[in-house]
């Protein structure tokens, strides 16, 4: 009788000789790499990393000071939110409310000041520049837009160069009046749009090819710099403006607030350097004399007219969103037109600013602390105000149906709205801890150097950090040192925190520098290679011009010719 588990006449100790310890020795090595691929397929050594760089800034820096443990704490806890940011470790998102559990787990801060920072105003002002995108995007303003500016400038034959210029200049021009990830996202997908018609491998002219993933280079590169060059150029365009507006109000509020109007009279100048620099790069740098010959087979004006001619007639509902825009930038630039000339924020007893075209409610509830939006914040008010107008005008197509609804509003971008949330609370966190002052003692050796070394040392050390962590983020760690900074080596702190913020803005040579990188490099036409390649020179002319801007037109605009 054969034993229960034997087949086909084989006996159990057989089968146990045969195969259970093959089987077992297998099993254990397939645990094992199991378990590995299970450890990092979850992240948990980057998880890990944060805390643990936490706790060994915890137990082994020893800080001094006044402050006692929480100069050190505030350091620990940033190392693990920036160890989170930079490895990926969880969501973006989810990172950056990290700081409402770490500050007052380390007595860094209460949770009520914490939570406080990721509703100031600025966040209403980026949510409305995302609504305001959302809009366009909806109706595809953004895509008529650039086929009538490719249709202007590709030329007949087909000029890269030109057709460079339209695509650049576009994403430039949009992105100084949205958040700058904003415009990326709305503007890559007509630059991707028009490199579909483009083969990407197969048969063809091996030399024909090579010209155009070149040129293909070239338009992403165009779109993601643009947007960046183009969002330096106002406060709207990129989270760095508004949070050195902020923190400039929030460290020194006894001096002049720094305006739309005073911002753009300097950021436009250094955009439009910064402009024909990438401009003159790409075209140098991935256009030849056989690029055109190679894009005119699958780039002509006749099919470009038949895509346009395809959207139609603009609709009641595009003039409406491009009315709502145009109206916005107006407000902007008229609040306060000269000393002499008042704007119509003075119908109001100047008591709504360029914010009051964006969020209102929140002057009810302000609190007895420096706000980091200062003058700007009634930037804020205005963008609000023209952002719930799409929310009220018909869009004309069916009954009962507004330019924008909520469902629309799914795709805002919270993980940038929480980012700037921690941003505010961690430069809170520094002024609080006292860590501003005990970083900054390490950069006095810029006290009585000239201004010809301050600007680029200041710029550089900002460009630096940058392209490790967002841009967005940057600032939030180099502005309050630079403040701290100012004041103890007694230099006007327009020098540094200005340097500091146009070098956070320089991220062009990785894809953690920016959201806007990632967008770009996540359309598989450019490497790390080509950010570098391209986006070296650019950091250079960026240093470089600051550094001959802000000692002369910049001291006109922010009145440097006085001391801190």
């Amino acid at each position: 009788m054969e034993k229960p588990g034997s087949f086909g006449g084989s006996s159990s100790e057989d089968a146990g000789t045969s195969l259970l310890l093959p089987v077992h020795r297998d099993d254990a090595t397939t645990t094992a790499s199991s378990r590995l691929r299970a450890l990092l397929a979850h992240k948990y050594p980057a998880i890990a990393s944060g805390p643990v760089a936490c706790a060994a800034i915890c137990a082994l820096v020893d800080l001094g000071g006044a402050h006692g443990a929480a100069p050190r704490n505030m350091l620990g806890v940033l190392a693990w939110v920036f160890l989170w940011w930079a490895t990926d470790a969880v969501p973006l998102a989810v990172a950056s409310m990290a700081p409402l559990f770490l500050f007052p787990a380390f007595g860094i801060s209460s949770a009520d000041a914490v939570a406080k920072a990721y509703m100031d105003d600025v966040i209403a002002l980026v949510l409305g520049s995302f609504i305001l995108a959302l809009a366009i995007e909806r109706y595809h303003i953004h895509r008529r837009l650039a086929l009538k500016i490719t249709l202007r400038f590709c030329g007949d034959p087909v000029r890269p160069s030109l057709l460079l210029l339209g695509i650049t200049g576009t994403t430039a021009f949009v992105s100084m009046w949205i958040h700058n990830t904003a415009c990326t996202v709305m503007m890559m997908p007509v630059a991707t749009g028009i490199l579909q018609r483009f083969p990407r491998g197969g048969a063809g002219q091996e030399e024909e090819e090579q010209e155009v993933r070149r040129f293909s280079k070239a338009v992403v590169l165009g779109v993601v710099y643009a947007s960046a060059v183009g969002g330096m150029a106002t406060l709207t365009g990129t989270g760095v403006n508004i949070i050195l507006v902020g923190m400039w109000s929030a460290y020194f509020p006894e001096k002049e607030p720094i305006t739309f109007s005073s911002w753009m009279s300097f950021g436009l100048p250094m955009a439009l350097v910064m402009f024909l620099a990438l401009w003159v790069t790409l075209c140098f740098m991935y256009c030849s004399n056989n690029t055109g010959k190679a894009l005119s087979a699958y780039l002509d004006g006749t099919h470009l007219r038949r895509e346009l001619s395809l959207l139609g007639p603009m609709a009641f509902a595009e003039k409406m969103v491009l009315a709502v825009f145009g109206g916005l930038i107006v407000l902007w630039m008229t609040r306060n037109l000269t000393d002499d000339i008042p704007g119509w924020g003075v119908l109001f007893h100047n008591q709504v600013g360029d914010g009051t075209v964006t969020v209102s409610a929140q002057d009810n509830h302000k609190v007895a602390e420096p706000q980091y939006y200062g003058g700007a914040n009634k930037s804020l008010a205005t963008q609000i105000m023209m952002a719930t107008l799409l929310f009220i005008i018909p869009s004309g197509k069916k009954e009962g149906e507004k330019l924008m609804d909520w469902n629309k509003c799914r795709k805002l971008q919270w993980n940038i709205v929480l980012l700037l949330g921690a941003g505010f609370a961690i430069a809170d966190g520094f002024r609080t801890s006292g860590l501003t002052g005990i970083l900054s003692d390490g950069l006095r050796f810029l006290e009585g150097a000239p201004t010809l070394v301050i600007v680029p040392v200041a710029c550089v050390f900002s460009g630096v950090i940058t392209e490790f962590m967002s841009d967005d983020s940057t600032p939030t760690l180099v502005l309050p040192l630079f403040a701290e900074l100012a004041k103890s080596i007694e230099v006007h702190p327009a020098l540094l925190m200005i340097s500091g913020a146009i070098g956070a803005q320089l991220s062009y040579l990785f894809p953690t520098g920016s959201p806007s990188n990632v967008v770009g490099f996540s359309t598989g036409h450019i490497t790390i290679k080509d950010l570098v390649a391209t986006g070296l020179p650019l950091k250079v002319v960026g240093v470089t011009a600051l550094t001959v801007l802000l000692p002369t037109l910049g001291s006109v605009i922010f009145g440097m010719d006085n001391k801190s």
